[in-house]
Protein backbone atom coordinates (compact mmCIF):
# COMPACT_ATOMS: atom_id res chain seq x y z
CA UNK A 1 0.00 0.00 0.00
CA UNK A 2 1.09 3.67 -0.89
CA UNK A 3 2.00 5.82 2.23
CA UNK A 4 0.28 8.85 3.58
CA UNK A 5 0.56 12.00 1.61
CA UNK A 6 3.45 14.43 2.75
CA UNK A 7 2.88 17.92 4.20
CA UNK A 8 4.07 19.24 0.61
CA UNK A 9 1.61 17.39 -1.32
CA UNK A 10 -1.53 18.39 0.68
CA UNK A 11 -0.19 22.17 0.43
CA UNK A 12 -0.11 21.98 -2.85
CA UNK A 13 -2.95 19.97 -3.24
CA UNK A 14 -4.80 23.43 -1.41
CA UNK A 15 -3.82 25.57 -4.23
CA UNK A 16 -5.26 23.00 -7.17
CA UNK A 17 -8.50 22.94 -8.22
CA UNK A 18 -10.96 20.37 -7.33
CA UNK A 19 -10.57 18.79 -10.66
CA UNK A 20 -6.83 18.24 -10.18
CA UNK A 21 -6.95 17.00 -6.91
CA UNK A 22 -9.39 14.37 -8.26
CA UNK A 23 -7.03 13.57 -10.55
CA UNK A 24 -4.11 13.60 -8.17
CA UNK A 25 -6.01 10.73 -5.97
CA UNK A 26 -7.29 8.89 -8.95
CA UNK A 27 -3.61 8.66 -10.15
CA UNK A 28 -3.07 7.75 -6.73
CA UNK A 29 -5.66 4.87 -6.93
CA UNK A 30 -4.26 3.61 -9.98
CA UNK A 31 -1.09 3.40 -8.34
CA UNK A 32 -1.45 1.91 -5.89
CA UNK A 33 -4.05 -0.82 -7.85
CA UNK A 34 -0.60 -1.44 -10.02
CA UNK A 35 1.36 -2.14 -6.95
CA UNK A 36 -1.16 -4.55 -5.55
CA UNK A 37 -1.74 -6.36 -8.79
CA UNK A 38 2.21 -6.57 -9.03
CA UNK A 39 2.45 -7.86 -5.49
CA UNK A 40 -0.35 -10.73 -6.13
CA UNK A 41 1.30 -11.94 -9.00
CA UNK A 42 4.53 -12.09 -7.73
CA UNK A 43 2.28 -13.68 -5.23
CA UNK A 44 0.75 -15.62 -7.10
CA UNK A 45 3.87 -16.85 -8.81
CA UNK A 46 5.56 -18.12 -5.79
CA UNK A 47 2.63 -19.53 -4.98
CA UNK A 48 2.51 -21.72 -7.86
CA UNK A 49 6.13 -22.23 -7.56
CA UNK A 50 6.04 -23.75 -3.92
CA UNK A 51 2.77 -25.61 -5.04
CA UNK A 52 5.64 -26.82 -8.04
CA UNK A 53 7.99 -27.53 -5.54
CA UNK A 54 5.22 -29.80 -3.32
CA UNK A 55 3.66 -31.45 -6.40
CA UNK A 56 7.29 -32.46 -7.22
CA UNK A 57 8.37 -33.50 -3.13
CA UNK A 58 4.96 -35.22 -3.66
CA UNK A 59 6.14 -37.07 -6.71
CA UNK A 60 9.85 -37.97 -5.44
CA UNK A 61 7.86 -39.42 -2.24
CA UNK A 62 5.51 -41.34 -3.91
CA UNK A 63 8.52 -42.50 -6.14
CA UNK A 64 10.97 -43.27 -3.10
CA UNK A 65 7.71 -44.92 -1.38
CA UNK A 66 6.88 -47.29 -4.66
CA UNK A 67 11.03 -48.18 -4.80
CA UNK A 68 10.79 -49.03 -0.97
CA UNK A 69 7.73 -51.00 -1.27
CA UNK A 70 9.37 -52.89 -4.53
CA UNK A 71 12.26 -53.47 -2.12
CA UNK A 72 9.96 -54.48 0.88
CA UNK A 73 8.73 -57.15 -1.42
CA UNK A 74 11.93 -58.70 -2.73
CA UNK A 75 12.90 -58.55 0.58
CA UNK A 76 9.47 -60.49 1.69
CA UNK A 77 10.44 -62.64 -1.42
CA UNK A 78 13.82 -63.07 -0.22
CA UNK A 79 12.67 -64.06 3.12
CA UNK A 80 10.19 -66.34 2.34
CA UNK A 81 12.59 -68.37 -0.06
CA UNK A 82 14.94 -68.57 3.40
CA UNK A 83 13.32 -71.54 4.28
CA UNK A 84 13.56 -73.65 1.61
CA UNK A 85 16.81 -72.39 0.74
CA UNK A 86 18.12 -73.78 4.00
CA UNK A 87 15.99 -76.73 4.16
CA UNK A 88 17.86 -77.48 0.69
CA UNK A 89 21.26 -77.31 2.07
CA UNK A 90 20.08 -79.20 5.03
CA UNK A 91 18.84 -82.05 2.80
CA UNK A 92 21.91 -81.49 0.57
CA UNK A 93 24.62 -81.96 3.45
CA UNK A 94 22.17 -85.06 4.87
CA UNK A 95 22.69 -86.34 1.55
CA UNK A 96 26.14 -86.26 1.32
CA UNK A 97 26.59 -87.82 5.09
CA UNK A 98 25.92 -91.56 5.11
CA UNK A 99 22.79 -91.94 6.03
CA UNK A 100 21.65 -93.37 9.29
CA UNK A 101 20.40 -97.22 9.17
CA UNK A 102 16.65 -97.91 9.75
CA UNK A 103 15.56 -101.01 8.92
CA UNK A 104 11.94 -100.80 9.79
CA UNK A 105 9.17 -101.01 7.69
CA UNK A 106 5.32 -100.67 7.60
CA UNK A 107 2.98 -102.98 7.56
CA UNK A 108 -0.89 -102.55 7.96
CA UNK A 109 -0.03 -99.66 10.59
CA UNK A 110 2.58 -101.61 12.05
CA UNK A 111 6.27 -101.17 12.76
CA UNK A 112 8.23 -104.32 11.77
CA UNK A 113 11.89 -104.61 12.52
CA UNK A 114 14.26 -107.32 11.35
CA UNK A 115 17.44 -108.15 13.34
CA UNK A 116 20.00 -111.02 13.82
CA UNK A 117 23.31 -112.20 12.72
CA UNK A 118 25.26 -114.81 10.51
CA UNK A 119 27.68 -116.43 12.88
CA UNK A 120 30.52 -118.84 12.09
CA UNK A 121 32.47 -119.24 14.83
CA UNK A 122 35.39 -121.93 16.31
CA UNK A 123 35.88 -123.55 19.63
CA UNK A 124 38.74 -124.87 21.23
CA UNK A 125 39.25 -126.19 24.88
CA UNK A 126 42.01 -128.30 26.19
CA UNK A 127 39.77 -130.82 27.72
CA UNK A 128 37.13 -132.70 25.48
CA UNK A 129 33.16 -131.76 26.39
CA UNK A 130 31.48 -133.18 23.34
CA UNK A 131 29.77 -129.34 23.46
CA UNK A 132 28.76 -127.00 20.59
CA UNK A 133 28.99 -123.24 21.40
CA UNK A 134 27.14 -124.03 25.19
CA UNK A 135 29.76 -125.40 27.61
CA UNK A 136 29.33 -127.87 29.99
CA UNK A 137 31.12 -126.41 32.96
CA UNK A 138 29.97 -128.63 35.30
CA UNK A 139 30.77 -131.83 33.39
CA UNK A 140 35.00 -130.81 32.59
CA UNK A 141 36.42 -134.14 32.82
CA UNK A 142 38.64 -134.91 35.80
CA UNK A 143 42.05 -136.69 34.98
CA UNK A 144 40.66 -140.37 35.50
CA UNK A 145 38.09 -140.25 31.91
CA UNK A 146 39.59 -140.31 28.86
CA UNK A 147 38.53 -136.95 27.46
CA UNK A 148 40.69 -135.28 30.31
CA UNK A 149 43.65 -136.61 27.82
CA UNK A 150 42.49 -134.83 24.50
CA UNK A 151 41.79 -131.51 23.21
CA UNK A 152 38.66 -130.09 21.30
CA UNK A 153 38.39 -128.63 17.96
CA UNK A 154 35.02 -127.37 16.55
CA UNK A 155 33.61 -125.10 13.94
CA UNK A 156 29.91 -123.75 14.45
CA UNK A 157 27.79 -121.87 12.76
CA UNK A 158 24.62 -122.58 14.95
CA UNK A 159 24.44 -119.53 17.36
CA UNK A 160 23.38 -117.77 14.05
CA UNK A 161 19.94 -115.91 15.16
CA UNK A 162 17.14 -114.26 13.33
CA UNK A 163 14.50 -111.73 15.57
CA UNK A 164 11.80 -109.19 14.58
CA UNK A 165 9.94 -107.04 16.65
CA UNK A 166 6.36 -105.84 15.71
CA UNK A 167 5.09 -102.84 17.40
CA UNK A 168 2.13 -100.98 16.99
CA UNK A 169 -0.19 -97.76 19.19
CA UNK A 170 -3.56 -98.95 20.13
CA UNK A 171 -4.07 -95.69 21.38
CA UNK A 172 -1.93 -92.63 21.95
CA UNK A 173 -1.08 -94.05 25.61
CA UNK A 174 -1.75 -97.53 25.15
CA UNK A 175 1.24 -99.15 23.04
CA UNK A 176 1.54 -103.59 21.87
CA UNK A 177 4.35 -105.23 20.59
CA UNK A 178 5.50 -108.99 20.28
CA UNK A 179 9.08 -109.78 19.74
CA UNK A 180 10.60 -113.17 18.50
CA UNK A 181 14.34 -114.22 17.97
CA UNK A 182 15.82 -117.81 17.46
CA UNK A 183 18.91 -119.79 16.43
CA UNK A 184 19.76 -123.22 15.96
CA UNK A 185 21.44 -124.16 19.51
CA UNK A 186 18.78 -127.18 20.18
CA UNK A 187 18.85 -131.34 19.49
CA UNK A 188 15.87 -133.59 19.51
CA UNK A 189 17.15 -135.69 22.18
CA UNK A 190 18.56 -133.11 24.59
CA UNK A 191 16.31 -130.32 24.35
CA UNK A 192 14.77 -129.73 27.59
CA UNK A 193 13.59 -126.79 29.83
CA UNK A 194 15.80 -126.53 32.60
CA UNK A 195 17.41 -123.07 31.84
CA UNK A 196 17.21 -122.10 28.34
CA UNK A 197 13.97 -124.01 27.59
CA UNK A 198 15.75 -124.67 24.48
CA UNK A 199 13.43 -127.39 22.23
CA UNK A 200 13.89 -127.66 18.48
CA UNK A 201 13.59 -125.69 16.59
CA UNK A 202 14.89 -123.37 19.67
CA UNK A 203 13.15 -120.46 20.48
CA UNK A 204 15.30 -118.05 22.50
CA UNK A 205 12.77 -115.41 23.25
CA UNK A 206 8.75 -114.96 22.18
CA UNK A 207 6.65 -112.98 23.86
CA UNK A 208 4.45 -110.18 23.57
CA UNK A 209 3.87 -106.94 25.27
CA UNK A 210 1.49 -104.43 26.30
CA UNK A 211 2.45 -100.84 27.90
CA UNK A 212 -0.34 -98.47 29.51
CA UNK A 213 2.13 -95.03 29.52
CA UNK A 214 -1.11 -93.12 32.16
CA UNK A 215 -0.31 -95.79 34.44
CA UNK A 216 3.19 -96.66 34.03
CA UNK A 217 1.81 -100.35 33.68
CA UNK A 218 4.09 -102.96 31.60
CA UNK A 219 2.85 -106.59 31.25
CA UNK A 220 4.65 -109.01 28.94
CA UNK A 221 3.47 -112.81 28.28
CA UNK A 222 5.79 -115.67 26.58
CA UNK A 223 9.19 -116.73 26.87
CA UNK A 224 11.68 -114.32 27.55
CA UNK A 225 15.10 -113.71 29.97
CA UNK A 226 13.65 -114.90 33.50
CA UNK A 227 13.04 -111.78 35.45
CA UNK A 228 15.76 -112.03 37.53
CA UNK A 229 18.31 -111.77 34.92
CA UNK A 230 20.17 -108.11 35.43
CA UNK A 231 18.63 -105.22 33.41
CA UNK A 232 20.92 -101.93 32.63
CA UNK A 233 17.20 -100.02 32.19
CA UNK A 234 13.97 -100.22 34.42
CA UNK A 235 12.77 -103.66 33.93
CA UNK A 236 11.80 -103.72 30.47
CA UNK A 237 12.56 -106.03 27.89
CA UNK A 238 15.09 -106.47 25.85
CA UNK A 239 17.49 -104.63 27.89
CA UNK A 240 19.15 -107.42 29.44
CA UNK A 241 22.25 -107.26 30.34
CA UNK A 242 24.49 -110.79 29.56
CA UNK A 243 28.66 -110.65 29.77
CA UNK A 244 29.51 -110.27 26.16
CA UNK A 245 31.08 -113.76 25.62
CA UNK A 246 31.47 -115.85 22.56
CA UNK A 247 30.06 -118.86 24.73
CA UNK A 248 26.21 -119.20 24.20
CA UNK A 249 26.66 -120.22 28.23
CA UNK A 250 28.12 -116.97 29.01
CA UNK A 251 29.96 -117.42 32.14
CA UNK A 252 29.59 -119.11 35.21
CA UNK A 253 28.53 -117.56 38.60
CA UNK A 254 25.64 -115.47 35.46
CA UNK A 255 22.49 -115.72 37.03
CA UNK A 256 19.78 -116.56 34.28
CA UNK A 257 17.38 -118.32 32.24
CA UNK A 258 15.12 -118.08 29.18
CA UNK A 259 11.42 -119.35 30.24
CA UNK A 260 7.94 -119.00 29.79
CA UNK A 261 6.27 -116.44 32.64
CA UNK A 262 4.08 -113.84 33.21
CA UNK A 263 5.01 -110.96 34.04
CA UNK A 264 3.58 -107.29 35.41
CA UNK A 265 5.89 -103.88 35.55
CA UNK A 266 4.90 -101.04 37.57
CA UNK A 267 7.54 -97.56 37.31
CA UNK A 268 7.04 -94.93 39.51
CA UNK A 269 8.91 -91.14 39.65
CA UNK A 270 9.76 -90.84 35.87
CA UNK A 271 11.02 -94.05 35.48
CA UNK A 272 14.02 -93.73 38.71
CA UNK A 273 12.01 -96.81 40.53
CA UNK A 274 10.18 -100.22 39.15
CA UNK A 275 8.81 -103.52 40.51
CA UNK A 276 8.38 -106.47 38.92
CA UNK A 277 6.49 -109.49 39.65
CA UNK A 278 6.60 -112.75 37.52
CA UNK A 279 5.09 -116.44 37.31
CA UNK A 280 7.72 -118.32 35.53
CA UNK A 281 8.31 -122.37 34.37
CA UNK A 282 9.35 -124.24 36.67
CA UNK A 283 11.83 -127.63 36.60
CA UNK A 284 13.77 -129.31 39.15
CA UNK A 285 17.35 -130.78 38.58
CA UNK A 286 18.34 -133.75 40.82
CA UNK A 287 21.87 -135.11 41.89
CA UNK A 288 23.27 -137.43 44.12
CA UNK A 289 21.26 -140.31 46.02
CA UNK A 290 19.60 -140.39 42.56
CA UNK A 291 21.97 -142.27 41.21
CA UNK A 292 23.17 -144.43 44.46
CA UNK A 293 19.60 -145.36 45.18
CA UNK A 294 17.22 -145.09 48.76
CA UNK A 295 17.43 -147.84 51.87
CA UNK A 296 15.26 -150.98 50.92
CA UNK A 297 11.31 -150.48 50.50
CA UNK A 298 11.52 -146.83 49.38
CA UNK A 299 11.25 -145.66 45.97
CA UNK A 300 10.24 -142.22 44.27
CA UNK A 301 7.58 -143.65 42.01
CA UNK A 302 8.49 -140.98 39.47
CA UNK A 303 12.64 -140.80 39.48
CA UNK A 304 14.26 -142.48 36.85
CA UNK A 305 17.18 -143.86 38.73
CA UNK A 306 20.71 -143.16 37.98
CA UNK A 307 19.92 -140.14 35.97
CA UNK A 308 18.81 -137.60 38.65
CA UNK A 309 15.05 -136.16 37.07
CA UNK A 310 12.15 -137.34 37.10
CA UNK A 311 8.65 -137.45 35.79
CA UNK A 312 9.92 -139.32 32.46
CA UNK A 313 7.27 -139.12 29.70
CA UNK A 314 5.65 -142.76 29.02
CA UNK A 315 7.15 -144.74 26.22
CA UNK A 316 5.58 -143.98 23.46
CA UNK A 317 4.06 -141.02 24.40
CA UNK A 318 5.72 -138.46 22.15
CA UNK A 319 3.43 -137.69 19.96
CA UNK A 320 0.77 -137.18 22.42
CA UNK A 321 3.34 -134.85 24.89
CA UNK A 322 5.77 -133.09 23.24
CA UNK A 323 8.44 -134.21 25.26
CA UNK A 324 10.84 -137.30 24.30
CA UNK A 325 11.16 -140.08 26.32
CA UNK A 326 15.07 -139.52 26.25
CA UNK A 327 14.67 -136.89 28.68
CA UNK A 328 12.77 -136.40 31.95
CA UNK A 329 10.28 -133.44 33.43
CA UNK A 330 9.93 -132.90 37.38
CA UNK A 331 6.57 -132.49 38.59
CA UNK A 332 5.83 -128.82 39.07
CA UNK A 333 2.50 -128.09 40.98
CA UNK A 334 3.22 -124.30 41.24
CA UNK A 335 5.64 -121.62 38.59
CA UNK A 336 8.73 -120.22 39.96
CA UNK A 337 7.20 -116.97 41.79
CA UNK A 338 10.01 -113.90 41.23
CA UNK A 339 10.19 -110.41 42.63
CA UNK A 340 12.04 -107.52 41.26
CA UNK A 341 12.89 -104.18 42.36
CA UNK A 342 15.35 -101.95 40.35
CA UNK A 343 16.56 -98.31 41.02
CA UNK A 344 17.76 -95.44 38.75
CA UNK A 345 18.47 -92.46 40.46
CA UNK A 346 19.07 -89.45 38.97
CA UNK A 347 22.70 -88.17 39.46
CA UNK A 348 23.98 -84.73 38.07
CA UNK A 349 21.05 -85.09 35.34
CA UNK A 350 22.56 -88.69 34.10
CA UNK A 351 21.64 -92.14 35.14
CA UNK A 352 24.76 -93.74 35.96
CA UNK A 353 23.77 -96.18 38.34
CA UNK A 354 21.37 -99.28 37.66
CA UNK A 355 20.81 -101.33 40.74
CA UNK A 356 18.58 -104.27 41.26
CA UNK A 357 17.20 -106.54 44.04
CA UNK A 358 15.39 -109.70 43.76
CA UNK A 359 13.73 -112.51 45.46
CA UNK A 360 12.95 -116.25 44.22
CA UNK A 361 9.99 -118.94 45.55
CA UNK A 362 9.88 -122.29 44.56
CA UNK A 363 8.02 -125.65 45.48
CA UNK A 364 9.40 -128.99 44.91
CA UNK A 365 7.27 -131.96 44.98
CA UNK A 366 7.54 -135.43 44.44
CA UNK A 367 5.56 -138.68 45.41
CA UNK A 368 7.50 -141.36 47.62
CA UNK A 369 6.38 -145.53 47.77
CA UNK A 370 6.76 -147.14 50.79
CA UNK A 371 6.65 -151.01 51.19
CA UNK A 372 5.78 -153.26 53.80
CA UNK A 373 9.50 -154.70 53.71
CA UNK A 374 11.20 -151.44 53.64
CA UNK A 375 13.97 -151.05 56.38
CA UNK A 376 13.27 -147.39 57.73
CA UNK A 377 10.46 -148.56 59.81
CA UNK A 378 7.71 -146.10 58.05
CA UNK A 379 4.09 -146.88 57.20
CA UNK A 380 3.26 -148.51 53.72
CA UNK A 381 1.63 -146.32 51.44
CA UNK A 382 1.92 -144.11 48.95
CA UNK A 383 2.88 -140.57 50.92
CA UNK A 384 3.36 -136.96 49.17
CA UNK A 385 6.45 -134.95 49.77
CA UNK A 386 6.35 -131.01 49.43
CA UNK A 387 9.00 -128.64 49.96
CA UNK A 388 10.02 -125.02 49.39
CA UNK A 389 12.93 -123.53 48.23
CA UNK A 390 13.93 -119.61 47.98
CA UNK A 391 16.44 -117.24 46.42
CA UNK A 392 17.86 -113.86 46.74
CA UNK A 393 20.59 -111.37 45.45
CA UNK A 394 20.86 -108.27 43.51
CA UNK A 395 22.93 -106.93 40.59
CA UNK A 396 24.19 -103.44 39.92
CA UNK A 397 25.91 -101.81 36.54
CA UNK A 398 27.82 -98.32 36.77
CA UNK A 399 28.55 -96.37 33.71
CA UNK A 400 31.43 -94.98 35.28
CA UNK A 401 32.51 -93.12 32.27
CA UNK A 402 29.94 -92.89 29.24
CA UNK A 403 30.86 -94.44 26.32
CA UNK A 404 34.43 -95.64 27.45
CA UNK A 405 34.10 -98.11 30.98
CA UNK A 406 30.96 -99.95 32.19
CA UNK A 407 31.04 -102.20 34.99
CA UNK A 408 29.05 -104.74 36.36
CA UNK A 409 28.08 -107.25 39.44
CA UNK A 410 25.74 -109.52 40.49
CA UNK A 411 24.99 -111.94 43.42
CA UNK A 412 22.63 -114.81 44.26
CA UNK A 413 22.22 -117.57 47.04
CA UNK A 414 19.71 -119.27 47.92
CA UNK A 415 18.49 -123.51 48.51
CA UNK A 416 17.54 -125.28 45.43
CA UNK A 417 18.55 -122.28 42.81
CA UNK A 418 20.94 -124.05 40.91
CA UNK A 419 19.21 -123.93 37.83
CA UNK A 420 19.23 -120.21 37.22
CA UNK A 421 23.18 -120.48 37.14
CA UNK A 422 25.38 -120.64 33.99
CA UNK A 423 26.90 -123.78 35.58
CA UNK A 424 23.97 -125.54 35.92
CA UNK A 425 24.45 -127.13 39.01
CA UNK A 426 21.62 -129.47 40.61
CA UNK A 427 18.51 -128.04 42.37
CA UNK A 428 18.37 -130.95 44.82
CA UNK A 429 18.81 -134.20 46.45
CA UNK A 430 16.66 -136.96 48.17
CA UNK A 431 16.82 -137.83 51.59
CA UNK A 432 16.86 -141.54 53.15
CA UNK A 433 12.98 -141.59 53.36
CA UNK A 434 12.65 -140.08 49.74
CA UNK A 435 12.10 -136.47 50.65
CA UNK A 436 13.47 -134.20 48.50
CA UNK A 437 15.96 -131.71 49.33
CA UNK A 438 17.16 -128.71 48.61
CA UNK A 439 20.74 -127.67 48.12
CA UNK A 440 22.29 -124.58 49.50
CA UNK A 441 23.90 -122.16 46.49
CA UNK A 442 25.79 -119.24 46.37
CA UNK A 443 26.79 -117.94 42.81
CA UNK A 444 28.49 -114.37 41.84
CA UNK A 445 29.70 -113.04 38.67
CA UNK A 446 31.90 -109.44 38.62
CA UNK A 447 33.09 -107.53 35.33
CA UNK A 448 33.18 -104.62 32.97
CA UNK A 449 33.85 -103.46 29.50
CA UNK A 450 36.16 -100.90 28.50
CA UNK A 451 35.03 -99.09 24.90
CA UNK A 452 38.55 -98.94 23.81
CA UNK A 453 37.61 -97.17 20.43
CA UNK A 454 34.14 -96.29 18.76
CA UNK A 455 34.78 -99.77 16.65
CA UNK A 456 36.59 -101.53 19.68
CA UNK A 457 35.37 -103.12 23.26
CA UNK A 458 37.55 -105.18 25.54
CA UNK A 459 36.09 -106.87 28.23
CA UNK A 460 36.90 -109.08 31.25
CA UNK A 461 34.52 -111.32 33.56
CA UNK A 462 34.97 -113.34 36.47
CA UNK A 463 32.78 -115.39 38.08
CA UNK A 464 31.42 -118.49 40.84
CA UNK A 465 29.08 -121.09 41.92
CA UNK A 466 28.80 -123.36 44.89
CA UNK A 467 27.26 -125.41 46.46
CA UNK A 468 27.29 -127.35 50.01
CA UNK A 469 26.62 -130.62 51.41
CA UNK A 470 23.70 -132.06 51.14
CA UNK A 471 24.08 -135.36 53.79
CA UNK A 472 21.69 -137.64 55.57
CA UNK A 473 22.64 -141.16 57.28
CA UNK A 474 21.16 -143.93 57.97
CA UNK A 475 22.18 -147.13 59.23
CA UNK A 476 25.83 -145.82 58.99
CA UNK A 477 25.55 -144.97 55.04
CA UNK A 478 25.41 -141.27 54.01
CA UNK A 479 22.76 -139.83 51.54
CA UNK A 480 21.77 -137.00 49.71
CA UNK A 481 25.04 -134.67 48.23
CA UNK A 482 28.49 -134.25 48.13
CA UNK A 483 29.57 -137.39 50.20
CA UNK A 484 33.34 -139.13 49.45
CA UNK A 485 33.90 -141.72 51.79
CA UNK A 486 34.21 -144.14 49.67
CA UNK A 487 37.30 -146.35 50.41
CA UNK A 488 38.22 -146.11 47.19
CA UNK A 489 38.29 -142.56 46.33
CA UNK A 490 42.33 -141.71 46.39
CA UNK A 491 44.05 -139.31 44.85
CA UNK A 492 45.70 -141.75 42.52
CA UNK A 493 42.36 -143.26 41.28
CA UNK A 494 41.29 -139.64 40.09
CA UNK A 495 44.82 -139.10 38.21
CA UNK A 496 44.95 -142.71 36.43
CA UNK A 497 42.73 -142.84 32.90
CA UNK A 498 39.86 -145.56 34.42
CA UNK A 499 40.79 -144.58 37.73
CA UNK A 500 37.94 -145.54 40.46
CA UNK A 501 36.91 -141.52 41.55
CA UNK A 502 33.73 -140.56 42.67
CA UNK A 503 34.30 -136.89 42.61
CA UNK A 504 31.59 -134.75 43.00
CA UNK A 505 31.74 -131.02 42.13
CA UNK A 506 31.18 -128.86 44.72
CA UNK A 507 32.09 -125.37 42.39
CA UNK A 508 32.79 -124.29 38.95
CA UNK A 509 35.38 -121.41 38.93
CA UNK A 510 35.82 -118.92 35.45
CA UNK A 511 38.24 -116.12 34.70
CA UNK A 512 37.53 -114.94 30.56
CA UNK A 513 38.73 -112.17 28.44
CA UNK A 514 37.89 -111.25 25.03
CA UNK A 515 37.00 -108.50 22.46
CA UNK A 516 34.94 -107.66 19.63
CA UNK A 517 36.00 -105.58 16.85
CA UNK A 518 33.43 -103.70 14.44
CA UNK A 519 35.75 -104.17 11.58
CA UNK A 520 33.87 -102.94 8.75
CA UNK A 521 30.10 -100.70 8.99
CA UNK A 522 27.98 -99.79 6.09
CA UNK A 523 24.93 -99.75 4.28
CA UNK A 524 25.61 -103.15 3.62
CA UNK A 525 25.38 -104.15 7.43
CA UNK A 526 28.18 -104.64 10.13
CA UNK A 527 30.71 -107.07 10.54
CA UNK A 528 32.08 -107.80 13.80
CA UNK A 529 35.39 -110.02 15.09
CA UNK A 530 35.35 -111.45 17.97
CA UNK A 531 37.86 -113.35 20.12
CA UNK A 532 37.85 -115.08 23.85
CA UNK A 533 40.03 -116.83 26.24
CA UNK A 534 38.69 -118.40 29.81
CA UNK A 535 39.84 -120.70 32.00
CA UNK A 536 37.85 -122.34 33.90
CA UNK A 537 38.34 -124.87 36.70
CA UNK A 538 36.44 -126.65 38.89
CA UNK A 539 36.80 -128.66 42.82
CA UNK A 540 35.32 -131.42 44.12
CA UNK A 541 34.27 -132.04 47.62
CA UNK A 542 37.31 -133.64 49.96
CA UNK A 543 37.03 -137.07 50.42
CA UNK A 544 37.72 -138.92 53.55
CA UNK A 545 41.81 -138.33 53.19
CA UNK A 546 41.65 -134.88 52.69
CA UNK A 547 42.11 -135.23 49.24
CA UNK A 548 40.30 -132.19 47.01
CA UNK A 549 39.95 -133.65 43.36
CA UNK A 550 40.22 -130.50 41.19
CA UNK A 551 40.26 -130.10 37.35
CA UNK A 552 40.42 -127.16 34.64
CA UNK A 553 39.70 -126.50 30.96
CA UNK A 554 41.05 -123.62 28.80
CA UNK A 555 38.83 -122.79 26.10
CA UNK A 556 39.31 -119.99 23.14
CA UNK A 557 36.54 -118.61 20.66
CA UNK A 558 36.56 -116.88 18.05
CA UNK A 559 33.41 -115.49 16.08
CA UNK A 560 33.16 -114.12 12.38
CA UNK A 561 29.34 -112.70 12.34
CA UNK A 562 27.47 -110.48 9.75
CA UNK A 563 24.81 -108.13 10.95
CA UNK A 564 22.35 -107.68 7.79
CA UNK A 565 19.92 -105.30 9.54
Amino acid sequence: MASAATPAEHKHAKGASLEEQVKALQAQVDSLQQTVLAQSEAQRSAQAQTEAQLQASEQKAQAASAQAQQLQAKLDMQIQQIPGAVDQQVKSAVAAQPKPRTDAFAFKGITITPGGFLEAATIYRSKGLSSDLSSSYAKIPFENAPLSRTSEWRESERQSRGSFLAQGDITKTMHAAFYGEFDFLAAAQTANSNESNSFTPRVRNVYGTVDWDDYGLHFLAGQNWSLLTLNSKGISPRNEVTPPAIDAQYVPGFAWARQPQFRIVKDFADKQAWVGLSLENAQTTFTGTAGNGLPTGISVTDLVAGNGTINPAPAGSEAFSGFNTVNTMSLNRYPDVIGKIALEPDIGGARPLHIEAFGLWRSFYDQITVTAANTMGLAPGVRESSVDGYGYGGSVTWTVVPKVLDLQASIMGGKGIGRYGSAQLSDATLKPNGAIAPIHEIMYLAGGTWHATPKLDLYVFGGSEREQKEINAFNGVNFGFGDLTNASFTDAACKTVGGSCSATVREVNQVTAGLWDKAFTGPYGQIRIGLQYSHTWLEAFSGANGFKPTTSDDMVFTSFRYYPF
